[in-house]
């Protein structure tokens, strides 16, 4: 039993180091530099921390509830098909996860912005280029162009969890006279709920996290909690506890986001 453990404490050093080294130290910093006298005072009295902080709830909310809803359509299509058939096509589905975050949103302006190929071929019908192009540089078209690499992200959660359900529910409540959307609807989902909470946090804390595609797309005409971070530890910024504050915010609400799953999905499955 010692060398066991003594052989599992040699495997799990490594990771243990890479996680002290490039996690706990950089945020044990943070929250040095967050503690001091004010730092929280100043972020809390900005009144564009509020604007940002709604502008990243509406974000989150858009991106990850479509995301989400769309994610769990996929993964239920994945999951009645082929071994085969599904191999390749959860293949290309979870190819946008290989994307850098600027590659993505460079691919969304080349394709809905005001040159991109979508929007002259709207223009083709009469549509002005400058207003069909306006929503991609909105919080909408954030959460557009963000769901592009979210909803692998919720499709890999729920297909092992959709090719282990059984299925023979649906068929016994369809052959009893339920519409096959009915059955789905009081069969699948109470039993695949927990996992689809996991991965509708998953995917908020994801987006409400994160800048590249933000940064790249919409700059700093939509206010969000990430830009603000970028702004503030620029050249431009001044004030590093206020910055180191608000960098201790943005990762305890995205902390509490993946929490909340998880509790939420420990409850139901003791019911």
């Amino acid at each position: 039993m010692r060398n066991e453990r003594a052989l599992g404490a040699v495997f799990a050093a490594p990771a243990l180091f890479v996680l002290a080294f490039f996690f706990l130290l950089p945020l044990g910093a943070v929250a040095i530099d967050a503690v001091a006298p004010g730092a929280f005072g100043r972020v809390f009295a900005n009144p564009i921390f509020w604007r940002s902080l709604g502008g990243s709830a509406l974000l989150t909310l858009v991106a990850a509830g479509v995301s989400t809803v769309v994610g769990f359509a996929v993964a239920m299509h994945l999951a009645r098909l082929s071994e085969r058939r599904r191999a390749l096509l959860t293949l290309l589905v979870t190819l946008p996860l290989t994307f850098s975050g600027l590659i993505v949103a460079y691919g969304f302006i080349l394709a809905y912005g005001r040159a991109g190929f979508v929007t002259q071929s709207l223009a083709v019908l009469g549509l002005d280029p400058a207003t069909a192009s306006q929503f991609l540089y909105s919080t909408i078209g954030l959460a557009f162009a963000s769901s592009y690499y979210l909803i692998p992200r919720v499709v890999m959660l729920m297909l092992p969890v959709l090719l282990n359900f059984d299925r023979a529910q649906l068929l016994a409540a369809e052959s009893l006279g339920a519409r096959p959307r009915r059955a789905v609807v009081e069969i699948l989902v109470p039993q695949v709920l927990p996992a689809l909470a996991i991965a509708f946090c998953l995917v908020a804390a994801v987006v409400f996290g994160a800048y590249g595609t933000a940064l790249a797309l919409v700059g700093t005409r939509v206010n969000i909690l990430p830009l603000q971070l970028y702004s503030m530890v620029s050249e431009t910024g001044s004030d590093g506890p206020a910055a180191a504050a608000l960098a201790v915010l943005l990762a305890a609400i995205c902390s509490a986001f993946l929490a909340l799953g998880e509790i939420f999905a420990a409850t139901r499955e003791r019911r």
